[in-house]
C-alpha cells in the first residue's frame, strides 16, 4: 500500500491546495503553474470556491480551490479527471462568471480585476499541441493582438507530461511529477523534499495523517472514477459495434444513444441528475426521465 493519497482526486486536491493551512503550498503551486517558477506571487487568501448562480435556471458551480492574490486577481483552480460533454464551455462559463460576480448591483466596470482559471487535466484536452502547459486570452483574429487580459485560461494536462524523477529541473517540473505521481511513490523523492512547500504538501497527503471518514470519502471517489471510465469505455465501444451491425451513420449514433440511456440508468442510484447528465451526455430532462421510467 502507497503512504500518498491521490492528488488528483477531487477530496484530496482541495485538501493540500485548498484547506486553511495550505497558503505556501499554494502559493508555490501557482508560481510554478502560472508564472514558471517566479516568486510573482508573495501572498493570497484561500476562499470559499463555491460560485452560486445569479441566474435562475443556471446550475450551480463547484469549484476545487479559489484564491484572492494581494493584487486583487483571482486564482480559479480546478483538477478534473474525467473528460465529460461540455467540459471545455464548463472552464470558460466558470471563468466568466468568477469575473462578472465580482460586482454588486450599480458598481462601475471599473472595479472588475483579472480571473485566471487553472485547469488541470488527467487526460489530453488539446491533441493538436504537445505543449504540457497552455495559455489562452482573448485575442485579434489576424493580429494576435491583445484585446484583454482580465480572462485568462491555463491548462496544464498530466499525460503530456513524461519526464522522470531524474530529468526534472523546474519547480513547474516538480509540481507536475508531484500530482502525477504522488500516490505511487513509497517515499519523498529528495530532489522534491528540498522544495519546503511540495515537501508539505507530501505531509499532507500522508494517508496516515487522515481520518476514518477521509479514507473513506476517497475510497468513494476512487471507485466512482474508476466506474465512470469503464462506463464511457463500455458505451463507446458498444455504441461503435452497433452502428457497425447497422451499416450506416444513423445506427452508430442510435447505438451510442442507447448505452448512454443504459449506463445513466446504472447511475440513477448513485449520482444526482447533473453528475448524470456530465458523464453520459444525456440532457438533464433525460436524465429526468429515465428515472420517471423506472
Amino acid at each position: 500500500m502507497f503512504p500518498f493519497i491521490n492528488p488528483k482526486t477531487d477530496f484530496a486536491f482541495k485538501k493540500i491546495f485548498g484547506s486553511p493551512q495550505s497558503q505556501k503550498i499554494l502559493i508555490s503551486f501557482l508560481n510554478a503553474l502560472l508564472y514558471e517558477g517566479e516568486s510573482t506571487i508573495q501572498d493570497l487568501t484561500i476562499i470559499d470556491p463555491y460560485q452560486a448562480p445569479r441566474i435562475e435556471g443556471i446550475k450551480d458551480s463547484y469549484l476545487d480551490v479559489k484564491a484572492k492574490l494581494v493584487d486583487g486577481q483571482t486564482v480559479i483552480i480546478e483538477m478534473q479527471v474525467l473528460n465529460v460533454l461540455g467540459f471545455k464551455k464548463r472552464v470558460l462559463y466558470n471563468a466568466a462568471k468568477a469575473f462578472s460576480t465580482q460586482l454588486e448591483v450599480g458598481d462601475d466596470y471599473t472595479l472588475l480585476n483579472p480571473v485566471i482559471a487553472l485547469t488541470i487535466t488527467d487526460f489530453e484536452m488539446f491533441e493538436h499541441s504537445e505543449q504540457v502547459v497552455s495559455r489562452y486570452r482573448l485575442k485579434e483574429k489576424s493580429t494576435f493582438s491583445d484585446y484583454s487580459d482580465d480572462i485568462e485560461l491555463v491548462f496544464a494536462e498530466l499525460p503530456k507530461f513524461t519526464l522522470g524523477i531524474d530529468e526534472l529541473t523546474t519547480l513547474t517540473d516538480k509540481w507536475l511529477y508531484f500530482l502525477k505521481e504522488a500516490n505511487h511513490l513509497q517515499s519523498v523523492p529528495a530532489s522534491l523534499g528540498q522544495e519546503s512547500a511540495i515537501h508539505d504538501a507530501f505531509e499532507v497527503a500522508r494517508q496516515s495523517h487522515l481520518t476514518r471518514e477521509e479514507m473513506e470519502t476517497l475510497d468513494r471517489q476512487a471507485m466512482f472514477i474508476h466506474d465512470s471510465r469503464n462506463a464511457v469505455l463500455l458505451g463507446e465501444a458498444k455504441g461503435i459495434e452497433k452502428g457497425i451491425e447497422k451499416g450506416i451513420e444513423k445506427g452508430i449514433a442510435l447505438g451510442k444513444r442507447e448505452e448512454k440511456q443504459s449506463i445513466a440508468r446504472s447511475l440513477l442510484n448513485r449520482l444526482s441528475v447533473e453528475e448524470i447528465s456530465q458523464i453520459t451526455g444525456l440532457s438533464a430532462s433525460e436524465v429526468e426521465q429515465l428515472q420517471s421510467e423506472r
